[in-house]
């Protein structure tokens, strides 16, 4: 998975600017994974900007077990349970929850 990481011009495309998040994003096989990422200002809309940003940009959203807060706001948003291997790349095939928004095409 390639990192993508505050500020950055990709970052920066996607709105995921360090004056509204701290943290990274994953880039993989056409999702963005949000993984592990703060908003600075809560209820200012940021997150929703940054999740339409990623689906005009082509790409699906991908949010491995996320906590209570997150998935309350992704279920409404549609997302869909799932699971798929934890870090295969490293050999570990133990299945994680991963909450799923296809890309709009």
């Amino acid at each position: 998975m390639a990192l993508i990481h505050l500020d950055t011009p990709f970052a920066k495309e996607l709105g995921f600017t360090s004056d509204r998040f701290a943290g990274w994003l994953g880039k993989k096989d056409g999702y963005i994974y949000i993984s592990f990422i703060e908003s600075l200002h809560p209820g200012k809309g940021h997150l929703s900007e940054l999740f339409d940003n990623i689906l005009k940009l082509g790409y699906g959203i991908k949010v491995p077990t996320p906590f209570a807060r997150m998935r309350a706001i992704i279920t409404k948003k549609g997302f869909k349970k799932t699971s798929e291997p934890f870090a295969p790349e490293e050999g570990i095939m133990d299945k994680c929850e991963v909450w799923v928004l296809r890309a709009q095409h």
